[in-house]
């Protein structure tokens, strides 16, 4: 089989490299947003769509016209690759996979990418990378890169240049070492409670410095802007910000190591994060209700980071051979894994379960996470909804977390 990897690696380039490669980033960024204005102009007065091989034409006209010669400056496949990247946009808003793109900013996002690896060379043995237009750079080849080369993509993290190489590689087809299954219930008291009873607790990296950054924020906000004291102060806020994501993304990527390596059947609720952490303000008209706590909800919830753990146990459990159900998580925690009876009464607090039909009594996650298993054993099986009713329901359920909303918002609210 083919796997498709990324490696990513810190470059050390000199004072020239990088003024070029913000040169750089900067030629994709104002390629992005001409085509974008170009495009919403164009749909404005009733024409077609333009497509990438016409937009290509016109980022030649734009290369070597009058008005903008210093895009010649800039290497030609990562200009072509961002008009690649508003088409990319497009598609995903047309299927309703994302929303209508919005032009870019200047110091969010800086990055470009040479798409076809005949333009750029790793050199292993003498620690370096040679990408056109900037030459040999070296880099902290901090692992063995496996595979033939994709592509690779330059991208900033405060004040940090970093190149993510992709490559591809055959592999045989993995065969799971472990025999287990196991169903996992997200929270926010707990991360990940596992079916067997044991769980793992939340890192809240984003808690564990709030305090700190917004007391960055406010040194910040009280700084001439664009000064070199107000440089400072935003450097100090990217850091803070670089050491919440990584401390995130390191915690994530070693529970989810560990659960894909121990199981060979992992399910797992199919969340909408997006649609859970929506703001509750509301409008002039019709004001929200409990949005602060609802707001502090929403930030515990982002904090968690549940869909890039979905993605990491996607992709490491294919890797070891195991595979990944996503199920329904309307009324998890509220079905009785014994009797099967449902109903709120069943969980009147956070931790506590409790059936008033059978009497069966266990922790709140640990039974929303038995649920979860026993549905993805009906999915996979026989392609069930995995509802768990019996029957089939007459409206598809919100993909929601059926919690103590109340409490848990007041619980959130006061931490």
């Amino acid at each position: 089989m083919q796997r498709l990897q990324a490696y990513r690696f810190e470059l050390i380039p000199n004072g020239e490299q990088q003024r070029d490669m913000r040169r750089f980033s900067g030629a994709c960024r104002f390629v992005f947003n001409k085509a974008l204005a170009l495009q919403k102009a164009n749909t404005q007065a009733g024409e077609k769509f333009i497509g990438y091989v016409a937009m290509a034409k016109r980022l030649t006209d734009w290369r070597n016209g009058a008005e903008t010669p210093w895009l010649k400056d800039a290497p030609c496949h990562p200009l072509q690759h961002a008009l690649k990247d508003l088409e990319r946009a497009y598609k995903n808003f047309f299927a309703k996979r994302a929303d209508f793109p919005r032009f870019k900013r200047k110091g969010s996002g800086e990055s470009f990418r040479y798409p076809d690896a005949k333009q750029f060379k790793l050199d292993a043995g003498n620690g370096r990378i040679f990408l056109p237009k900037l030459g040999w750079m070296r880099l902290r080849l901090s692992r063995e890169v496996l595979g033939t080369l994709k592509n690779a993509t330059i991208s900033l993290n405060a004040g940090r240049w970093y190149v993510s190489i992709q490559t591809e590689r055959e592999v045989e087809q993995p065969v799971p070492t472990a025999t287990t299954a196991i169903g996992i219930d997200m929270g926010i008291t707990r991360f990940a409670t596992l079916s067997d009873g044991t769980f793992v607790a939340p890192l809240n990296s984003f808690k564990k410095h709030e305090q700190r950054l917004a007391r960055y924020q406010r040194r910040m906000s009280r700084k001439v802007k664009f000064s070199k004291n107000w440089l400072k102060a935003k450097r100090r806020v990217q850091n803070t910000h670089t050491r919440i994501s990584n401390a995130r993304r390191d915690y994530l990527h070693k529970t989810s190591t560990t659960i894909s390596q121990n199981h060979a059947f992992v399910c797992i609720e199919d969340l909408r994060v997006r649609n859970m952490s929506k703001s509750a303000a509301g409008d002039t008209e019709k004001p929200g209700k409990n949005v602060r706590a609802k707001s502090g909800l929403n930030k515990a919830i982002l904090d968690q980071g549940w869909f890039e753990f979905r993605r990491q146990l996607e992709y490491k459990l294919g890797w070891n051979g195991g595979t990944l159900v996503a199920v329904p998580a309307h009324n998890t925690s509220r079905t009785c894994p014994c009797c099967g009876h449902n109903a709120k009464e069943n969980r009147l607090t956070q931790s506590k379960f409790f059936c008033v039909d059978c009497g069966y009594e266990e922790n709140a996650d640990v039974v929303g996470a038995m649920n979860v298993l026993a549905r993805g054993h009906r999915v996979a099986a026989c392609a069930e909804d995995g509802s768990g009713l019996g029957r089939k329901p007459k409206a598809k359920p919100a993909s929601v977390k059926q919690e103590p909303t109340e409490a848990t918002m007041h619980e959130v609210s006061h931490a």
